[in-house]
């Protein structure tokens, strides 16, 4: 079975990381968690309040299965990553120990799926240039303007990369993740 990775840190969106984690347990794939730091990770929840022009952001449970911090982490050792949202990409793609993590699957062509606000992640290390992409519509501007064609639909395929763009998503994301990986 393929090995996962997932990269976060505290502020990742509560489903965001849940859901994708017990799906590919639920498959039987290898999952790790790696962060800034090996320790229980604070979540978030952002949803959407009528009233409100953009999302609102409420404490989320605990996430307590890190497994690495990103010093340890051997990219070479994975076949797929994930990159959840929330505000953990805008911090987390700031560690210079991130980097050479997330251009390893992209030089090696290894599925990489980022959702809501994770494609900064991809955008703040030129990997996005030339790709097509969704993001959470606040993300739009940035990913534009790391050169991506920007597409707002609740899944966007392009080759080895899967991006969506808020967790009302995680169905789509996932499948197509899946279809990548164990392809």
């Amino acid at each position: 079975m393929p090995k996962v990775l997932i990269v976060a840190g505290d502020g990742v969106e509560a489903q965001e990381i849940f859901y994708p984690f017990w799906r590919l347990k639920e498959e039987g794939i290898d999952v790790t968690v790696a962060a800034p730091s090996k320790k229980t990770l604070f979540t978030v929840v952002h949803d959407f309040e009528p009233g409100w022009e953009t999302y609102s952001e409420k404490p989320g449970y605990r996430f307590g299965w890190v497994d690495l911090s990103f010093k340890d982490v051997r990219p070479e050792e994975f076949d797929g990553l994930i990159i959840p949202g929330g505000r953990a990409p805008e911090y987390i793609r700031t560690n210079p120990e991130l980097e050479p993590i997330i251009r390893h699957f992209f030089e090696k062509n290894k599925p990489v799926a980022a959702i809501c606000h994770g494609p900064l992640v991809i955008a703040g290390y030129g990997l996005a240039k030339g790709r097509r992409m969704t993001c959470y519509m606040a993300v739009a501007p940035d990913i534009r303007q790391a050169g991506a064609e920007y597409l707002d639909q609740e899944v966007v395929v392009d080759g080895n990369l899967v991006t969506s763009r808020a967790w009302p998503d995680l169905p789509a994301f996932m499948r197509e993740f899946l279809k990548i990986l164990v392809k």
